[in-house]
């Protein structure tokens, strides 16, 4: 083609009907395969068809992608002007108020109350790593134009970032701040109203669904991108989430406004924290009842809700008076907000709804009180559909998603535009069907053996995708002093960073989690290996899945555990093929998918690739491959 282009029927195809799909206000559903280059086949049209349209991405990556590399594409493609706007959470960007309250001090009360709660001496700003990633983010302020997380050179600790920055659960808002009026949030709000087209991540327009379509400008479309991920995403977004940090934050963020005499009601909310904590300890990983429904194993958290919303409405009553004492400061109305927020979570766990799920979430380390809807159907079927026309798209789309996220009824059509890649050629799977069953001791040190000679075949150039944080990290610390190839590890880097230096630097290596299975596009010989550690299953004792399956009654297996776990499955394999010249190898160190009975469900999502379970013949393929 022109220009260097590739010819992409399917892409074709897929403009045209989703440009029909806006015209007509029809729903539209498109699996399209790895290398149709769906982002630009919804783009051009939405550009194009004089709508206001929102772009929901499942990761921050694939959001970033489209802003720093696919829009800007379309923008030079097209003819006539056209504006587009990437809006983020807020938490993604730099406050000018924390950062001017601790430029003067402001803000080492509120350090030193949090350290004497906590007992963390990592909490002391002018020292150690915090202090020094602190001073490079007050340099960064200075140059920065965006104050967007992801435009720093470094990666933050979540300590220094939260010390300049606020959730959307703290910030009382532009007029109510007293840097509202140079707000890097409220700027990139500002560019989204003025856009044509918006790009957001799913989790954010979640948000806006839960807040009642307040959150983002006013559209006439939106076009969910790895729509595989939406009922996950939903399913989190209209939930609530409550930890004993918020308690502990509160009281320690509002002890330094109240008068000393009232300081015992902001440190009976921070002791709330310790006593969450014990409670929720009992309970970790299991499911609720709470509410009407409340059992006694169950009690103690329902009468921990209790006491702490009366904690929180005291503190409250409390601050209020304390707000026309500091005009000039935001901190109390980040405090009142705080409260506002965590008083409103607790009602809603307080008395959950009819089809909603209670559990501990966590490890006793770190627990989570959660509240989901097992079902998100009737959410958006009421909330969502009947405003707005969708396109749902995704290189693997789960079978049954229509029902599961309620468009069966709103006259959504489904398409299947395929894939333009010669996969039986190009690509070879390898299944590691002699490596023990990962419960066995050993799996571990022979799946590292496995990875190592792996590796060293392809010369590096290899993304290597893992089910949990502590998998990655293990591998990386265990790998990178014996290969000789450079190894990254996700959290080194924002991910635009890291994918960026992948790319570059043609023998890296990416370790990586979830977040890296979808979204991520690294065409060329940079990428010629994908390793996945283990088959994607959702973990064993999730209260949320347990009630899925129940729902599904006998046909949970499939329809909750294998149906997901293929999905992702098929996601991370298409990390692999990313244009017509690539060749590569997707290697799954899991031996369930050569001899579990339910491998042709899994197999059956995967691009149609050879298969194989002989090393050798891996070997010699990587070798035909970096030669060619």
């Amino acid at each position: 083609m022109a220009g260097g282009g590739e010819e992409r029927p399917g892409q074709e195809e897929m403009a045209a009907r989703v440009a029909r799909a806006i015209r007509t206000g029809t729903h539209l559903v498109v699996q399209a395969g790895t290398g149709t280059g769906k982002s630009l086949a919804y783009l051009a049209p939405a550009v194009g068809s004089g709508r206001r349209v929102v772009v929901a991405t499942a990761t921050k990556a694939l959001q970033d992608q489209l802003a720093t590399k696919d829009l800007p594409l379309v923008e030079q493609a097209v003819e006539g002007p056209f504006a587009w706007a990437v809006l983020k959470g807020r938490s993604n960007y730099l406050c000018r108020q924390r950062l001017s309250e601790l430029e003067d001090g402001r803000e080492q009360q509120h350090f030193a109350e949090l350290a004497e709660v906590e007992g963390e001496a990592a909490l002391e700003v002018d020292s150690g790593r915090l202090g020094d990633q602190l001073r490079r983010i007050l340099r960064w302020s200075a140059t920065t134009a965006s104050g967007d997380r992801a435009d720093l050179p470094f990666e933050p600790s979540p300590r220094a970032w939260s010390s300049v920055s606020v959730g959307p659960r703290e910030c009382p808002g532009a007029f109510r701040c007293p840097s509202g009026n140079r707000c890097f949030a409220e700027a990139a709000r500002d560019a989204a109203e003025a856009a044509d087209v918006v790009v957001v991540n799913t989790h954010l327009y979640g948000s806006h669904l839960a807040a009642g379509g307040n959150l983002l400008p006013p559209h006439d479309v939106v076009v969910f991108d790895e729509a595989h991920e939406l009922e996950e995403i939903m399913t989190a977004s209209l939930g609530v989430e409550l930890t004993p940090g918020r308690f502990r934050a509160l009281g320690a963020a509002s002890r330094a406004l109240l008068q000393a005499s009232e300081a015992p009601v902001a440190d009976a909310v921070a002791e709330m924290a310790d006593r969450m904590h014990s409670v929720l300890a009992v309970h970790a990983s299991t499911r609720l009842s709470l509410g009407a429904r409340a059992v006694r194993p169950d009690r103690d958290v329902a009468e921990l809700l209790v006491m702490g919303r009366a904690r929180v409405d005291e503190l409250t009553a409390r601050l209020r008076p304390a707000e026309g004492a500091h005009d000039n400061d935001g901190a109390v109305p980040r405090a009142l907000s705080a409260a506002g927020h965590v008083a409103s979570d607790l009602a809603r766990l307080m008395e959950p709804a009819e089809g909603e799920v209670a559990w501990v979430d966590g490890d006793r380390r770190s627990l989570v009180l959660r509240l989901s809807p097992v079902d998100v159907a009737p959410e958006l079927s009421g909330s969502l559909w009947g405003d707005v026309t969708a396109v749902l798209t995704s290189a693997t789309v789960p079978p049954g998603i229509e029902q599961r996220l309620g468009l069966d009824g709103h006259g959504a059509q489904r398409i299947d535009v395929g894939s333009p890649f010669d996969f039986r050629t190009h690509a070879l799977l390898y299944v590691a069907r002699h490596l023990p069953d990962r419960r066995r001791p050993e799996s571990e040190a022979a799946l590292l053996r496995e990875l190592e000679v792996l590796i060293r075949a392809a010369g590096g150039r290899t993304l290597a995708l893992f089910t949990s944080r502590r998998a990655t990290e293990a591998a990386a610390t265990a790998l990178s002093g014996v290969l000789p190839y450079r190894v990254l590890v996700q959290g080194e880097l924002p991910k635009p960073r890291l994918v960026e230096r992948f790319t570059a630097e043609e023998s890296s290596c990416l370790f990586a989690t979830l977040g890296f299975w979808q979204g991520i596009d690294v065409p060329g010989r940079s990428l010629s290996l994908v390793t996945v550690d283990r088959l994607p299953f959702p973990r064993p004792g999730d209260p949320l899945f347990d009630a899925r399956r129940e729902r599904a009654g006998d046909a949970a297996f499939a329809e909750v555990d294998v149906a997901r776990a293929a999905t992702l499955l098929a996601q991370g394999a298409g990390r692999l093929i990313r244009s017509a010249e690539d060749r590569g190898v997707v290697a799954v160190l899991d031996s369930r998918l050569a001899t579990a009975r339910y491998r042709s469900a899994l197999l059956a999502a995967l691009p149609p690739m050879r298969r194989t379970t002989d090393r050798a013949e891996v070997e010699r393929f990587l070798s035909a491959a970096l030669s060619s």
